[in-house]
């Protein structure tokens, strides 16, 4: 999807004190445009690049051995052009790769998270985990913003259990860049994420795209920069 321009979104600071300041401005950013930075969340960058390392690490094995962990109930390896998020694209698939993560604490027998053997990956399963946690603060701290942004109580969502044992889910992703001349040039095709909200991660490669109003015709499509911090 071609990007007419690039869209400059509001930046929240998740560490700011001013927590009714910062709702008031999650809620504006939601109401203009669905979408928003988020800077200072408390991730360190040097952990996010080991993370982005790992993963990079694990879409480069054969596929031999990415195969082994073939998806099953939302956790493992999702391969290229498996997917295909816009049922009306004629595509033949999504060209991606994925990885998929659940909720570390389910451990019933058929939701079990697959992990790659530390002899093939060292440290790559206690890396995911802890990227696992941390991005799951971040989140749920901007859950307390979200709830001040509707005029509910910063604990609103803990006090209805809706955190008690989330369904959230880590997705690590890799897009080949490079394709060929008939091929679908949408890494991930148009779709709208489930969920309460999801938090983006990028290197800083670009690529990213919205659509603020998808109901208006002809879409449009405005490319997103990476932001550091």
């Amino acid at each position: 999807m071609a990007g007419t321009a690039t869209l400059s979104l509001p930046i929240i600071d998740l560490s700011s004190p001013d927590r009714i300041s910062t709702a008031k401005s999650i809620h504006q950013a939601c109401v203009e445009y669905g979408f928003f930075y988020l800077v200072n969340h408390g991730v360190d960058e040097d952990f996010i690049k080991q993370a982005f390392d790992q993963s990079a690490n694990f879409f480069s094995l054969p596929i031999e051995d990415k195969i082994k962990l073939n998806r099953k109930e939302y956790r493992g390896y999702t391969p290229l052009y498996a997917e295909k998020l816009d049922p009306s694209s004629l595509s033949k698939g999504d060209p991606k790769e994925s990885y998929y993560i659940g909720p570390l604490t389910d451990t019933t027998s058929v939701r079990l998270n697959q992990w790659p053997s530390n002899e093939l990956l060292p440290n790559w399963r206690p890396t995911m985990e802890s990227l696992f946690w941390k991005i799951l603060s971040a989140g749920k701290e901007l859950l307390s913003l979200i709830a001040l942004s509707l005029n509910l109580d910063e604990n609103y969502f803990e006090k209805i259990s809706a955190l008690n044992k989330p369904e959230a889910f880590l997705r690590l992703l890799r897009y080949p860049g490079e394709l060929g001349p008939n091929e679908e040039i949408c890494g991930a095709s148009a779709h709208s994420d489930y969920g309460m909200i999801t938090l983006l991660l990028t290197n800083g490669v670009p690529g990213l795209q919205i659509c603020k109003e998808k109901l208006k015709q002809p879409q449009v499509w405005e490319d997103v920069s990476h932001v550091e911090g």
